[in-house]
C-alpha cells in the first residue's frame, strides 16, 4: 500500500478511523494463534455504506482486505498474511438493531458480542443458544463467519441453525440482502448459507437476522464419573440414542481432570478416566426430573461409578467448573498448545479417543482431550515445549495424524474453529481435488480479484 492509498481510505471513515502508525498495525497483527503477521492499515468502517466504499476502492487498487471482530478465532482467519487493510467492524458497527417479540428474531450489526444479544433477548423472556466459550468477546459477525457451536450445541444446533438473513457488501462493493425474516424460503440460491462459515473470503456481513426462542423455565446439571474413557464415550451416544436431548454433554479426561485439580484444588476425582458433565432444560419440572433420571440410568448402565445431581445454581457452577477451566489448565503440560476441534459421528467417538491415545504414544506428546461429546465435538491439544524444535515438529506430525483419524472414521477436521490459516495444508485430507476446484470456483464467483482475506482455506 502507498501513503496515497491510506490517504484515500481516510478520506473515507475519517482521520479517526484510519490508522497506519505502528501501534495499531501491532495491535491488529495477531489473534488467538498468537501467530503475527502485520497489516498495513486498519481501518474502522461506521456504516455497509463505507463498507462498500472501501471494498470497493481496495478491488479497484488489488488491496487486500481481512474482514475482523474480535480477533478471538484459533487458526488465523483473522491475520493479514498478505499485508492490506484489515476491516475492523467492532468499534462502530456493534448495535443491536431490533429484538422482534412477535417473528421472535433479532437484527445486529456483526460487531455486536455473543452475549450481549444473550442478555438483551433473555431480558424478553427469549434465548439465543449458541454459546461458543468465547462468548464474552466473540462477535456475532465473527460467529457466523465461522460458524460458532457452544455447549448447547447438542441440542440446539450451532450458529448456522438460527441465521435467518444476512446483508452482506461484496468486494466490488455491491450490497446484497440473503435469506428473509420468514420461517420458509426457498427462492433462489441459499446465498446465507454459503456465507456462513465463509471466515470471510466471500463477502463483508453487515447485518444479521437471528432466530429466537422461547426461554425455557427450568435447568439441571449433573456430572457422570466413569472409570474409563471408553466408558464415558459409550454413555454418551447411546444416552443421545435414548430419546433424551441434553442442552449439553461435555467430557474431560483424566489429563484434563488432574490439570485442572492441579490449578485450582477443587476435589475433583482424579483416578476417573473421564467425567461427563450434561444439563437439562424444559418448562416443567417433571420433566427435567425425568431427563435426568434417564440420563443417571444410562450413565450407571454404561460403567459410571458415581453420579452427582446439582440441586441449585451454585452447585451447578461448580460442576461446570472444570470444563469452564480445562484449556488455561492443561497448559501444565507443555508452553505451546497444538489445539483443533475434530468431529466424528458420535457412536465413533470410543475409536476416536482410543486412537488418538494411540497417536500420543508414538509421538511421544501428551495429549489431554476435553470438548462437546454431545455432538461429536472434540478438543485435542497436543502440547508441547514451544522452544524445542524437535518436540515441535513431533506435535505437529500427531496433529495431521489426528487428522486423518478423524476423516478416515466419517468426521470433518473443524467443528467450530474453521480452517483459516492454521489447518488449510490439511484440507486435501478431507475433500478430493474436484471438491476443492468447486471451493475455488465459487470465491472466483465471488471474488475475482481475490482481495477478501486471501491465503485462507487453502483457497
Amino acid at each position: 500500500m502507498t501513503s496515497q492509498n491510506v490517504s484515500d481510505l481516510r478520506s473515507i471513515v475519517g482521520s479517526e478511523d484510519c490508522y497506519d502508525d505502528k501501534a495499531h498495525l501491532s495491535a491488529y497483527c495477531y489473534d488467538a494463534t498468537k501467530e503475527r503477521k502485520y497489516p498495513e492499515c486498519v481501518v474502522f468502517p461506521h456504516n455497509e455504506e463505507e463498507v462498500s466504499q472501501i471494498l470497493k476502492y481496495c478491488n479497484t487498487h488489488k488491496i487486500p482486505v481481512i474482514p475482523r471482530g474480535a480477533g478471538s478465532g484459533f487458526t488465523g482467519g483473522a491475520l493479514a498474511v498478505q499485508g492490506g487493510v484489515i476491516l475492523a467492524l467492532e468499534k462502530h458497527m456493534n448495535q443491536i438493531l431490533e429484538i422482534d417479540m412477535e417473528n421472535m428474531v433479532a437484527r445486529v450489526q456483526p460487531g455486536v458480542v455473543n452475549m450481549e444479544l444473550q442478555r438483551a433477548a433473555e431480558k424478553v423472556g427469549l434465548f439465543y443458544p449458541p454459546d461458543p466459550a468465547s462468548e464474552h468477546y466473540s462477535t456475532l459477525g465473527g460467529n457466523v463467519s465461522e460458524n460458532a457451536g457452544g455447549m448447547r450445541a447438542a441440542k440446539y444446533g450451532i450458529t448456522k441453525d438460527f441465521v435467518m438473513a444476512l446483508r452482506a457488501v461484496l468486494p466490488n462493493g455491491d450490497v446484497i440482502r440473503a435469506g428473509k425474516k420468514t420461517i420458509k424460503d426457498v427462492a433462489g440460491y441459499n446465498i446465507a448459507g454459503i456465507l456462513i462459515a465463509s471466515e470471510g473470503t466471500l463477502g463483508v456481513i453487515t447485518e444479521i437476522t437471528l432466530k429466537l426462542l422461547s426461554k425455557p423455565k427450568y435447568n439441571q446439571s449433573a456430572m457422570g464419573v466413569f472409570p474409563s474413557i471408553e466408558s464415558a464415550m459409550n454413555a454418551v451416544y447411546k444416552t443421545m440414542a435414548s430419546g433424551i436431548t441434553p442442552v449439553a454433554m461435555e467430557f474431560l479426561d483424566n489429563l484434563s481432570i488432574k490439570a485442572v485439580e492441579e490449578k485450582f484444588h477443587k476435589g475433583l476425582p482424579t483416578q476417573a478416566g473421564a467425567i461427563l458433565i450434561t444439563e437439562v432444560d424444559g418448562n416443567l419440572p417433571e420433566e427435567i426430573a425425568y431427563q435426568i433420571n434417564k440420563i443417571e440410568e444410562k450413565f450407571y448402565e454404561n460403567g459410571a461409578s458415581d453420579f452427582i445431581k446439582a440441586s441449585n445454581e451454585q452447585e451447578a457452577a461448580n460442576l461446570w467448573f472444570a470444563r469452564k477451566n480445562a484449556s488455561p489448565s492443561i497448559t501444565i503440560y507443555g508452553s505451546k498448545k497444538l489445539n483443533e476441534d475434530i468431529t466424528v459421528p458420535r457412536s465413533k467417538l470410543p475409536e476416536l479417543l482410543e486412537k488418538i491415545a494411540q497417536v500420543a504414544q508414538k509421538y511421544n506428546v501428551v495429549v489431554p482431550c476435553f470438548g462437546h461429546t454431545g455432538d461429536g465435538n472434540v478438543h485435542t491439544n497436543v502440547m508441547v515445549d514451544g522452544s524445542n524444535p524437535e518436540e515441535l515438529e513431533r506435535g505437529h506430525k500427531a496433529i495431521e495424524e489426528i487428522f486423518k483419524i478423524a476423516v478416515d472414521l466419517g468426521g470433518t477436521l473443524s467443528g467450530e474453529h474453521g480452517i483459516g490459516l492454521s489447518k488449510a495444508p490439511f484440507m486435501k485430507l478431507a475433500f478430493t481435488e474436484e471438491e476443492m476446484n468447486l471451493f475455488r470456483t465459487i470465491k472466483q464467483a465471488f471474488d475475482p480479484n481475490n482481495i477478501l482475506n486471501p491465503g485462507k482455506m487453502a483457497l
